[in-house]
């Protein structure tokens, strides 16, 4: 008898834990303390969507951010603005020309998307539940993204190196498959992994950078952290800049080791396949200069100021959608 009042005071004790988490959720007060309650599941569905998103609305700003960053460009390819290239390339190359290379875009950006913000929200909580009590930490936020980039590059690397090659002016191959073909019998399967150095050499300074300044921008329009669209738009869309203008040197780099653009590389001599970090650096400096680590910057930053804006926007209402659906049936599932 003993025991089986003790199981009905836990259950009760329960039960109103979950009435007050709800209630709390529904004023909003509970919505970033909710997540280490819900199941991972949340945060990969959230992250998952929201990069697709991502990924998929600014994509033609994508493609000619590719063509603007090479180096000895076609003259057919030369571009002084982003609406401009992409008058031409619609004109001259047929409407759908922008989005080739999406669908494997999409592919890998599901999944990558899905790992780093379950693996940032993860690790970001259990630093900032050691450095400040479970308080905002800069440096939690900062090293959660490094360590989520890890991931996310480990999956998204290998589409990236496709859908660059298919973003190209004049690129050979017929469509995903063949490129995939193409550079895996020509190139070997490492040819997908080559830029992987430089490209967590930029993304890691990027999303601590993206990461940092989201944050700080919400301590400033949301310091009590509720569910305010606007102020997940504006500080997504300050974090893009901020962290694309920065990491600009680095992202011509990865697109050099990624597209091995011929003429470039023929004309520095160079046979076979341009590999390494130091390389790309070297080889970008000696055909253009200081300069040449600056170029595509405008289509970079206009890129991904709407695109983290989306990302943010899109993940926080999905979690917040999904953590209070996740709230709701287990109170319903809880027995009184």
């Amino acid at each position: 008898m003993e025991m089986s009042s003790e199981r009905l005071v836990a259950t009760l004790e329960m039960s109103q834990v979950k009435s007050q988490e709800l209630e709390a959720f529904s004023s909003d007060e509970g919505y970033e303390s909710l997540p280490p309650h819900a199941p991972v599941t949340i945060h990969m569905t959230a992250g998952a969507v929201a990069g697709v998103l991502e990924h998929t609305v600014m994509y033609p700003v994508d493609s000619v951010k590719t063509r603007m960053q090479s180096l000895q460009p076609d003259p057919n390819a030369q571009y002084r603005s982003v609406y401009e290239a992409l008058k031409r390339i619609i004109r001259t190359e047929g409407i759908f020309r922008p989005f080739r290379g999406l669908s494997i875009t999409m592919l890998g950006a599901g999944p990558a998307h899905a790992l780093y913000f379950a693996c940032y929200e993860r690790v970001k909580r259990s630093l900032s539940d050691v450095i400040q009590n479970g308080r905002n930490s800069h440096f939690a936020n900062g090293v959660a993204g490094s360590v989520a980039t890890v991931l996310h590059d480990a999956v998204m690397n290998p589409a990236e190196v496709v859908k660059q090659r298919m973003q190209m002016y004049n690129s050979p191959y017929r469509g995903l498959w063949d490129c995939v073909q193409t550079v895996t019998r020509n190139e070997g399967a490492g040819a997908f992994y080559r830029s992987y150095s430089t490209q967590l050499a930029m993304n890691i300074p990027f999303q601590a950078v993206h990461f940092i300044t989201y944050e700080l921008m919400q301590e400033q329009l949301n310091p009590h952290r509720l569910y305010h669209p606007g102020t997940h738009i504006v500080s997504g869309a300050a974090a893009g800049a901020v962290s694309a203008a920065i990491t600009t040197p680095l992202d011509v780099c990865k697109t050099l080791l990624n597209t091995q653009e011929n003429v470039a590389l023929s004309s520095m001599n160079i046979s076979g396949h341009l590999s390494g970090m130091a390389n790309a650096f070297r080889t970008v400096y000696r055909l253009g200069g200081m300069s040449a680590f600056f170029k595509g910057a405008q289509a970079r930053i206009i890129y991904q100021m709407p695109s983290t804006a989306i990302a943010w926007s899109v993940y926080e209402f999905f979690k917040y959608f999904l953590t209070k659906h996740h709230l709701e049936e287990d109170q319903k599932m809880s027995p009184l």
